[in-house]
């Protein structure tokens, strides 16, 4: 700081900042450090991925698997009708992704309400977290999608759309609700015991001061989950629905050529991308929140 004298002769303060040579040869060392390191793997990732492409190239059987896997005339078969697919694939996301968060939600409140005459609730919670969590999603599927129908209940649905999103629902609460319950019972209890003193009930404490905490700090792999589930909406299609999955199966079956299924992982990777990306940048600001203090 600096005194300095306006026109009127008063003095004043001059509070620009002039870095230090010191600190000026730092900061562009830094900078040469991080373009060296930026050039460094550029040219590491283009001499794998050269060194990759001779290799897949030059196999014996490539001719054939370009003609069987990348195809491109049906490339451009597959492309519209995998995206009109894929639209199922989306509805399901929100609809599974909705109805899960809430299902979850209430299961793991079940799992943590206190007093032996909640223990029924806690039981049958717990039951149903082992059991689903433990039953793969595929039999999951074929269980619902195959059996509810069969049993030929009135007023119950043979869509497979509806009953592949209520196995998705069945299998991912099971998983959402472990992910809530670690973070309510990450949350300590003296925040409870606070809410409790200043005259909220049990349920008012739970609701807003014990919940809000465990869904902020359990963000990050509850957006993993989502990513999953984005995924596994493809599996729907066992049962005849025809989505992106689906689409591609029926191009396959007339044409005995696999590119439409290289067309719609594709597809699926380019939706799941973004989400991937977003949830790692939720759980880097998350970190960096946390250690400044700035998370509870």
């Amino acid at each position: 700081m600096t005194l300095t004298k306006d026109e009127a002769g008063r003095e004043s303060t001059d509070d620009s900042y002039t870095p230090s040579q010191r600190r000026i040869e730092r900061d562009a060392f830094k900078r040469a450090r991080s373009r060296r390191a930026t050039a460094i793997a550029a040219v590491s990732t283009l001499v794998t991925a050269v060194v990759l492409y001779l290799v897949v190239v030059n196999a014996p059987g490539w001719p054939r698997t370009k003609e069987t896997f990348f195809n491109g005339q049906y490339a451009r078969e597959a492309f519209p009708k995998v995206l009109e697919g894929l639209w199922l694939n989306v509805r399901l996301l929100f609809i599974c992704g909705a109805a899960v968060l809430v299902l979850g939600m209430l299961i793991a409140i079940a799992r943590t309400l206190r007093g032996p005459v909640f223990f029924p609730l806690r039981f049958l919670a717990a039951a149903y977290t082992d059991f689903f969590r433990g039953l793969p999603l595929i039999i999951n599927l074929m269980i619902v999608v195959l059996g509810v129908p069969a049993l030929r209940l009135q007023g119950v649905t043979v869509d497979p759309v509806w009953l592949g999103g209520t196995a998705l629902t069945l299998t991912y609460s099971a998983y959402v609700a472990e992910v809530f319950r670690a973070g309510i019972e990450s949350v300590h209890p003296s925040q409870r015991a606070a809410a409790r003193s200043l005259g909220l009930s049990n349920r008012q404490a739970l609701r807003y001061v014990v919940l809000p905490q465990a869904v902020r700090r359990q963000v990050p792999p509850l957006l993993n989950d989502l990513v999953s589930l984005q995924k596994d909406t493809g599996l729907v299609s066992i049962g005849g629905a025809i989505d992106a999955v689906r689409a591609a199966d029926i191009i396959v079956g007339r044409s005995l050529n696999y590119t439409p299924y290289i067309v719609a992982g594709l597809v699926f990777v380019a939706l799941t991308i973004p989400m991937t990306r977003f949830t790692d940048w939720v759980t880097a600001r998350m970190d960096r929140r946390r250690a400044q203090g700035g998370i509870a």
